[in-house]
């Protein structure tokens, strides 16, 4: 966290940092606006202005420059936005160098200063290509190398740079002023050797810059990756210029529309690569050159095998052919062409197996492993599964978001939410598709999940239940039972002294002692009682509920209970809960209700199904007590239901409980 002093400290060199950029970009701009002015007025003429040196260095230097200058603006600690204002302030130089010249010549300036004036001219550009452009390749977009040994690589990049300004600089031709510059070398055509590591220096130094941009786009994130496809957009349209520049020779202009594309598309993926979906515009620009280029290839292709084969220059008949064969063929093309693109921009979306299948593959990593292989499917930058107990979060959300309901069976599980990408509105159809597929896989692991979690929550409710009794245990024992013994002891011991020397007192600790026992019984009964009522064991459930039923009979209470003859082998967590369940629903029922008459039906087929109903007052809304509570929870803890409420001819409770549990 930048402290107070430290941030004031900080903004002199921030304004100092942002002044000389704009001095510099100044600088270029100035220079470029001379050349175009100068090369208009000398040359009598716009045509004299369209020349190619010109107008590219012109292009280039101003379109370097002011990127350069927005990127180190907002940027201050990127070295990239001072080496493309470096980059345009060489191009600038060299460019305005021409025009000075030529009007030195026809003013009569000094032969020494035209000579200084074409050096500068010569030795300023071959920097911004020998050393600019290839180290702005390797630390795009974050100013940083993409690993220990490119940072070498980019080190040798700079060391080597002179070499290629030597080329370029110490030539005679003089930049075609007909004046040679200062510090030319003499026997620089005997050096072709030399010249030529030059250039394949500058190839590999380019070559090493696309090496690093491949490493960042496999290593990177989804916003990395978008940074470095607008790079990879701009040299693309680029190449595509200069392509049908070379082959139909169609002037500058075109050079003039498509040199400012790249410092435009490095500055946007720096300060704003959010600005819209630039994969799709990568897609399709990709798709298009190379139908373009196969659609150009085949008919050149077609056209010189029926001129082969007729024998004849190709008239109409000949092209109406070609382009007949070339558009059958076009579409099938275009759709394989558009598949590869695809899969290379957006990953499995166009094979909904391959991604189910690698969202498979991650669903032992939980859900945030499956949450990346969503997104490396969708190629998204953001998704997130919405559940009961918790949010998982892959990616920053963008502004646009859409959420796609996860269900198992007839149950909603959760929510997947995913970020569109940038330039989106709404999901595509593919989109849709892949997401109702991905859908099952996503829904059975949140289901799983959330039952894994059940399971761990009910082994801790197990662990702090048994704890809990074991120390409920230990304290009636210790305060109840183990004082009673101890008192039974110390009498047996008073008794045995006063047998022989007092028989009446003897006698009154005999009584006493009889009294504890029959207490420390009760205790023991009432301590086995609680663990599990000895009636479920002696007489069974249905006995032992009819054994609780006479006595309330027994206060007035008519209770009757039906049950089947045999019931099947419960287990016995199950008896327990319907023995306390129905005896604590016969007791509410005589307490709360002043109910005279209690039936209790017993049911047993695939589950065990105890109905107490009876005739008590219906008329008001029961109130949840510690005893409708614990019903339902001995009910909950081993998986079953229980019901309990005012009914039309009086209370009721019906629980169900399944048969299989333990």
């Amino acid at each position: 966290m930048t402290t107070a002093p430290a941030a004031e400290a900080d903004r002199p060199r921030s304004r100092a940092g942002r002044a000389a950029a704009v001095a510099l970009s100044g600088v270029a701009f100035a220079e470029v606006c001379a050349a175009v002015i100068g090369s208009v007025v000398l040359g009598r003429g716009v045509a004299a202005a369209l020349d190619s040196f010109v107008v590219t260095n012109a292009a280039m230097g101003l379109a370097f420059s002011m990127c350069g200058l927005l990127i180190a603006w907002h940027r201050r600690g990127n070295p990239i936005g001072w080496l493309l204002i470096a980059d345009g302030l060489g191009h600038a130089t060299s460019v305005v160098a021409v025009p000075l010249v030529q009007y030195g010549q026809d003013t009569g300036w000094p032969t020494a200063a035209l000579r200084v004036l074409v050096t500068v001219g010569a030795y300023a550009w071959p920097w911004s290509i020998g050393l600019c452009l290839p180290l702005i390749l390797q630390l795009f977009p974050d100013g940083r190398a993409a690993g220990p040994a490119l940072r070498v690589l980019m080190w040798a990049t700079v060391a080597t740079a002179p070499l290629f300004v030597l080329e370029m600089g110490t030539g005679p031709d003089g930049m075609g002023t007909g004046l040679s510059g200062y510090l030319v070398l003499s026997g620089h055509a005997g050096l072709v050797p030399l010249w030529l590591v030059s250039e394949i220096r500058v190839v590999i130094t380019v070559v090493i810059g696309l090496v690093a941009l491949a490493v960042r786009y496999r290593r990177g994130d989804e916003a990395r990756r978008r940074q470095l496809l607008w790079l990879l957009q701009a040299v693309l349209v680029v190449a595509v210029v200069l392509t049908v520049w070379g082959v139909f020779a169609s002037g500058p202009v075109l050079i003039l529309l498509a040199i400012p594309l790249i410092p435009a598309a490095i500055m946007v993926a720096i300060l704003r690569h959010q600005l819209l979906d630039i994969r799709l515009v990568f897609s399709r620009t990709v798709l298009y050159a190379l139908l373009t280029t196969g659609v150009a290839g085949a008919y050149m292709a077609l056209v010189a095998v029926l001129d082969t084969v007729m024998r004849r220059q190709v008239g109409l008949g000949g092209s109406v052919a070609a382009t007949v064969l070339i558009a059958v063929g076009f579409n099938p093309v275009r759709v394989r062409l558009q598949r590869v693109v695809d899969r290379i921009l957006y990953g499995d979306r166009a094979d909904p197996m391959r991604a189910v299948s690698r969202v498979g593959e991650r669903l032992d990593a939980g859900l945030p492993g499956v949450l990346e292989a969503v997104r490396e499917a969708l190629r998204i930058p953001y998704a997130a599964l919405h559940t009961a107990g918790e949010v998982v979060v892959s990616g920053r959300p963008p502004h646009h978001l859409h959420t796609y309901p996860l269900r198992y069976g007839k149950q909603d599980v959760g929510e997947l939410v995913v970020g569109l990408r940038p330039g989106e509105s709404r999901l595509s159809g593919a989109d849709h598709a892949i997401l109702r597929l991905l859908a099952a896989p996503l829904s059975v692991a949140v289901h799983a999940l959330a039952l894994s979690e059940q399971v761990q929550h009910s082994r801790e409710q197990i662990v702090v239940a048994r704890e809990e009794e074991r120390r409920r245990l230990r304290r009636d024992l210790h305060d109840g039972l183990g004082p009673v013994l101890t008192g039974v002891t110390f009498k047996a011991d008073a008794t045995g002294n006063l047998i022989a020397t007092d028989p009446d007192a003897a006698r009154e600790l005999v009584a006493e002692l009889r009294t504890e026992t029959a207490q420390a019984i009760n205790d023991i009964r009432r301590l086995v009682y609680d663990l599990r009522p000895p009636a479920l064991d002696d007489l069974g459930l249905v006995g032992a509920i009819r054994q609780r039923a006479t006595h309330l009979r027994r206060d007035g209470i008519a209770v009757h209970v039906t049950a089947p003859d045999t019931l099947p082998a419960l287990p016995a967590a199950v008896e327990a809960a319907a023995f306390r369940i129905a005896t604590e629903a016969m007791t509410n029922a005589v307490r709360h209700s002043r109910a005279s008459r209690i039936h209790v039906r017993i049911d047993a087929d695939t589950q065990l199904q105890l109905r107490v109903s009876d005739n008590g007052d219906s008329s008001h809304a029961w109130t949840p007590g510690v005893g409708l509570s614990s019903m339902r929870e001995r009910a909950a803890e081993l998986g079953g239901s229980l019901t309990a409420g005012p009914g039309p001819d009086g209370g009721q409770v019906v629980a169900i409980l399944p048969m299989g549990a333990s």
